[in-house]
């Protein structure tokens, strides 16, 4: 009799513990709320500040993860709300009692805010990082409709692009007064700087991509060698989450028979997602043998593994072919020289939510440039003249057949760990890095029948930490990076941004910003490996390096209509190398550590949208720089004292955009003030200034249907007849005509 008591004695309490542990769960698990923090185009919003609040108080605080998600704690008792806000987003609220896994989805501001992955190497908001930081979005390419990278980055504070003639001619980018080898390039994390830091923006086209990230000052601390002075990133296009597989089609045609058609195609289909483009871009120019060709491959592919992991196929690749007519402004054009480049990369990339405090990525790829630069056929010699100058004495032609291989093998691993994610504690992320290049070159002189191949391998390791509270954002990072040419060095780098005063309606957010850090470069290949004579290589060549500060203020205004910038910055250059005359008589020469230069700055930026339709933009540069040593004393350009070769000591950009109903149109202008310069044709009197120019580009479109559009295109509006750089004359005003069709 009593056994069946005891059971039924011992099932009550076992229902009743079960009953308490699922009323505990239950409990629990309502006092906890998921979800995620979006845009509009449903793309994931990180650092966003998502707050629970009653009628009276606020309950408990935390940030979105680098993918937006977010799990705070929520009273189940009485009535509260999920509340999510983020600089340059409207901020949006939803009820506690939403099911799980919530969705709160944030409009775009009037002048809105970007996600940049550049500054950190993770996902950030771009008002919460301490660097300058422009961002060109894929609203922004399609209505610029500028076939090249370079002509994009001349609306970026701090940067002065150097094109020796019309498109696809040699293209140099000076950032803050660096050299143009002292700019980092990748596209999706992928680098693709010569050994060296060298890169020319030639052929280096928009086509499919998504945006163009620029972050200015030294940035060696995440990136190793070559982010002297700047980091310049491009992103592929991805289709957006959710969206169906869709494609575009644009052909124009206009002045100097140019040509410019591209055809891309982008969806999901299951856990596959792609994007894919081809282009041809090409153009006759305005001098005999300046013909440009460029033909450009993208694709983008991607799948998930899993709900936690992706795996992601990078390539791309740029093939293009222009004459090389010389200085056609001071004499006649060579007819026959030419240069060639054949680019491509592609990369493999693993990405990871490994658990919720750990993401890791890892990522080898490949970069690969063939180059070829020729000149065969001997030229009748002429002696220089423009106006009323004429060269000191007869020049003549100058035969060359090189041909440049490039290899470059780069591997990384990223751990990002996360230590804390609330108000009270800030956000706590800590980064690390593992980096490996392998530079393989093969360098040919057909004409003196020589070769040589150097090779090169380095190798990183960097440590970052971001710190992020409601009003106070610091991080700090740094590297050691091994290099095969000049050993082992270590760069630091720390930022710090400080919300002065919280936006409350007509005035937004006051933001002060402040970064310090260092940079390095590596000799390039010629400078420490050349057995030629004339200019021989240097195994003993130290680094150069950089060091650079800048203090900033950014100010919303007029219920986030307006932002205005104002950035002030210092940068030392040293350790510059440049060849030194060893034998005066034979003429021979070596690479040495001669160089020492100052550049130090203002940048001014505004961005206005005072209605839904309109918006403007400009930005107003103050450069001053000084060489203090000099790498070619006795030259009159070149010597102490002077002010930076072709960088300006003025320049600016402005631009307004109208987009309404059917019609879109936009007005951009660059402004580039006096510069050093030389004629470099032995013209007497000598020039050795630029004079001060300005262009003034438009477009329009007319969206015919939902799908189709006609476009028009005119470069150089206002038919300036200029030369870029000295010697060397760019377009006159060009136009474009043709549409766009999207299926």
């Amino acid at each position: 009799m009593r056994m069946p008591a005891l059971r039924r004695q011992w099932s009550a309490c076992r229902a009743s513990v079960l009953l308490l542990l699922t009323t505990a769960s239950t409990a629990y698990a309502a006092d906890r709320v998921t979800g995620t923090v979006v845009d509009q185009s449903q793309r994931p919003l990180p650092r966003a500040l998502v707050r629970v609040v009653d009628d009276t108080r606020e309950l408990a605080t935390a940030f979105t993860d680098e993918l937006g998600s977010f799990d705070v704690a929520a009273s189940s008792a009485g009535r509260c709300r999920i509340e999510a806000s983020l600089t340059g987003f409207a901020t949006a609220s939803v009820d506690c009692r939403t099911p799980a896994p919530i969705r709160v989805v944030l409009g775009v501001a009037p002048v809105q805010e970007t996600v940049v992955v550049t500054a950190t190497r993770t996902e950030a908001p771009a008002a919460q990082v301490g660097a300058s930081v422009t961002t060109f979005t894929s609203a922004d390419l399609e209505r610029r409709r500028t076939p090249l990278v370079a002509d994009v980055l001349r609306a970026s504070p701090g940067a002065m692009l150097v094109r020796t003639g019309a498109p696809g001619a040699v293209t140099s980018l000076f950032v803050r007064g660096g050299e143009s080898s002292y700019n980092k390039v990748l596209v999706d994390g992928i680098p693709l700087n010569e050994p060296g830091g060298t890169f020319f923006f030639n052929n280096l086209t928009t086509e499919n991509l998504e945006r163009i990230e620029i972050v200015r000052g030294a940035q060696s601390a995440l990136f190793g060698s070559d982010a002297m002075s700047s980091v310049v990133q491009l992103f592929t296009k991805r289709p957006d989450p959710g969206a169906k597989p869709s494609g575009q089609a644009l052909f124009e045609g206009g002045s100097y028979g140019t040509f410019h058609g591209s055809a891309s195609a982008a969806g999901r289909s299951g856990r596959l997602e792609y994007s894919v483009g081809a282009a041809r871009f090409s153009s006759d120019n305005r001098d005999p043998n300046s013909g440009f060709n460029n033909t450009t491959l993208s694709a983008n592919v991607g799948t998930s593994i899993g709900d936690a992991a992706t795996l992601r196929v990078i390539t791309r690749g740029e093939l293009g072919h222009n004459g090389v007519p010389g200085q056609t402004a001071f004499a006649r054009p060579d007819l026959d020289a030419f240069a060639e480049r054949h680019d491509g990369l592609v990369g493999v990339v693993f990405d990871q939510q490994a658990t919720p405090i750990l993401r890791q990525r890892a990522m080898y790829s490949l970069a690969v440039s063939n180059q070829q630069s020729t000149n065969l056929i001997v030229d009748p010699p002429y002696v220089a003249r423009y106006q009323d100058r004429t060269g000191s004495f007869t020049s003549n032609d100058f035969l060359y057949d090189n041909r440049t291989k490039l290899h470059r093998h780069h591997a990384s691993y990223q751990a990002d760990i996360r230590l804390a994610n609330d108000a009270n504690r800030g956000s706590q992320l800590t980064t690390l890095l593992v980096d490996w290049d392998g530079e393989r070159a093969t360098l040919q002189d057909l004409r003196a029948n020589t070769a040589t191949t150097p090779s090169r391998d380095n190798s990183g390791f960097s440590v970052q930490h971001q710190a992020v509270w409601r009003r106070f954002v610091l991080t700090g990072s740094g590297r050691v990076e091994h290099n095969a040419s000049f050993g082992t060095a270590a760069v630091p780098r720390a930022s710090v941004v400080f919300v002065a005063h919280e936006s409350t309606g007509e005035v937004g957010a006051t933001r002060l910003h402040a970064s310090a850090g260092a940079g390095i470069k590596e000799p390039t290949l010629l400078q420490s490996f050349s057995p030629s004579p004339f200019f021989h290589g240097n195994p003993d060549l130290l680094p150069e390096r950089s060091r650079s500060v800048e203090v900033g203020v950014d100010q919303r205004l007029a219920s986030e209509r307006a932002q205005l910038s104002l950035t002030w910055f210092d940068n030392r250059y040293k350790n510059l190398i440049s060849l030194r005359t060893t034998n005066p008589v034979t003429f021979e020469a070596e690479y040495f550590n001669i160089g020492l230069t100052r550049a130090r700055g203002m940048e001014l930026a505004a961005d206005v949208a005072p209605v839904t339709a309109l918006r403007a933009r400009a930005g107003y540069t103050l450069l001053d720089s000084e060489i203090l040593e000099s790498t070619s004393p006795f030259s009159a350009v070149l010597r102490q004292g002077q002010q930076l070769f072709r960088r300006p000591r003025h320049s600016g950009f402005a631009e307004i955009a109208w987009n309404r109903d059917r019609i879109a149109a936009s007005l951009t202008g660059v402004f580039i003030g006096r510069f050093v310069d030389s004629d470099f044709a032995s013209l007497q009197p000598p020039i050795l200034e630029h004079p001060s120019y300005s262009t003034w580009d438009a477009r329009l479109s007319f969206r015919a249907r939902s799908q189709a559009a006609v476009l028009l295109s005119i470069d150089n509006l206002a038919d300036a007849d200029y030369m870029e750089p000295l010697g060397y004359r760019a377009l006159r005003r060009a136009v474009r005509a043709g549409v766009r069709v999207g299926f």
